[in-house]
């Protein structure tokens, strides 16, 4: 059974941290691409960051240098770093899995900024 689980988020005030997680079990993690999206109330699923079954990133041009994706194969998880958070990074993120014609999708974890 394919499974992302999602955890990290929570509330943080403008200028914080936080650093998402992404547990994948049930696929083949080495051989997946894995990104972040994210939805804010009102408005569409939007990619974040992506990085691929080499390690090579890439990132939303408004979000470079605030975010830095990882994953480490041997926990077959992926992260997401997020600094210098702002109100408009509240949203909902999406741990999100993909190879060939194969999406899997997690269920979120809420980021609110706020102070």
């Amino acid at each position: 059974q394919v499974q992302l689980v999602e955890s990290g988020g929570g509330l943080v005030q403008p200028g914080g941290s936080l650093r998402l997680s992404c547990a994948a079990s049930g696929f083949s993690f080495s051989n997946y691409d894995m990104s972040w999206y994210r939805q804010a109330p009102g408005k569409e699923r939007e990619l974040v960051a992506t990085i691929i079954r080499t390690g090579s990133t890439n990132y939303a041009d408004s979000l470079k240098g605030r975010f830095t994706i990882s994953r480490d194969y041997a926990k077959n998880t992926v992260y997401l770093q997020m600094n210098s958070l702002k109100p408009e990074d509240t949203a909902v993120y999406y741990c999100n899995a993909v190879r060939s014609s194969f999406w899997y999708w997690g269920r979120g974890t809420q980021v609110t900024v706020s102070s």
